[in-house]
């Protein structure tokens, strides 16, 4: 690249004279365009940087998103692990406990030690603190409710051990059996009446099924009505003691008499259409100190996991009673 001459006029012989450049404005030259140079490349590499990154920069981006996308499935597995705990937990005071006779396990037992938010100030000072914290928190939780639900059910085996004559009259077992039944009619709850149209609370479950399908007793008792009864129709009422009834409705025979004891699976009736009814299919009841209960949660001997959440599942969606 050649250098850039410079030339002066010189009005005294009328000519153009170059013009040299003294040592100092050569240096301040030098100067001058190796700052115009720099300025130029750290614009350049400030683009790179910025725009493309360096390969670990590159390697750490990949990194953190990989580490983003590793707690944000945890989250969600916390999450489900949570949900199951919380049903675990609704089974147990509203169910377990309630057979067993013992008190309800409160929620601040559950939970001790899980209000105070300063126990996570140590996590702070990290990358993502507030996702971290969020996770810590969950799995203290999990572990608070797993350790509390352990030391619930020890309490329940050992009050089943010492009350296994009572159990044996508490109903447990589905009134007509899975491969009888055509379907769930109507679960538990305020339903559309049939005949009238209007809502009212159904007591029981309404199991569809044919004529003569067996129906059986739920648990140890002593039959205290076997007959005809306004729209039941023809109806078993079996006491079990400890303040437990049951019912069996709309029955087209009646294989016990009052009186008489039976053990849970006896067969004591089949299903029928009589009474107050739009169709075969059974009436179901389950009564404590003459409160009626939600006889779905009294299927705890003789369906598998599965076969009780498909259960629910059907009460649930059972919108019409059939009598």
């Amino acid at each position: 690249m050649s250098k850039k001459v410079f030339y002066r006029y010189n009005p005294a012989n009328d000519e153009y004279e170059r013009v040299f450049p003294t040592k100092r404005e050569r240096l301040h030259g030098i100067i001058r365009n190796l700052l115009f140079w720099t300025v130029i490349c750290g614009a350049i590499i400030g683009v790179v940087y910025l725009f493309v990154g360096t390969p670990r920069e590159k390697m750490l981006k990949h990194e953190n998103e990989q580490l983003r996308a590793e707690l944000d499935i945890m989250n969600r597995r916390l999450n489900a692990s949570i949900e199951v705990m919380n049903d675990i937990t609704s089974r147990d005071d509203n169910f377990y406990r309630v057979i067993m006779g013992a008190q309800r396990v409160s929620t601040a037992k559950r939970y001790a030690g899980l209000d105070n938010e300063n126990r996570y100030n140590y996590l702070n000072s990290l990358p993502d603190a507030e996702i971290i914290k969020n996770l810590t928190r969950k799995l203290d939780i999990l572990d608070r409710q797993l350790y509390t639900q352990i030391k619930s059910f020890d309490e329940l085996q050992h009050l089943a051990r010492n009350n296994r004559e009572r159990i044996k009259h508490i109903p447990a077992i589905q009134p007509i059996s899975s491969e009888n039944m055509k379907q769930m009619a109507s679960g538990y709850g305020y339903r559309r009446d049939p005949i009238y149209g209007t809502s009212r609370f159904h007591e029981g479950l309404d199991f569809a099924a044919d004529r003569g399908t067996p129906v059986y007793a739920t648990a140890d008792g002593k039959v205290i009505h076997a007959g005809w009864q306004g729209g039941y129709g023809n109806l078993i009422e079996v006491s079990h003691g400890y303040g437990y009834v049951t019912r069996y409705a709309h029955l087209s025979k009646i294989d016990v008499v009052e009186g008489q004891a039976v053990k849970r699976g006896d067969k004591i009736a089949e299903v029928g259409n009589t009474g107050k009814s739009t169709g075969s299919h059974l009436h179901y009841e389950v009564r404590l100190n003459d409160t009626p209960q939600n006889p779905i949660n009294y299927y705890f001997m003789d369906l598998t996991p599965d076969e009780y959440n498909e259960m629910i599942r059907l009460a649930e969606n059972a919108g019409h009673v059939m009598d």
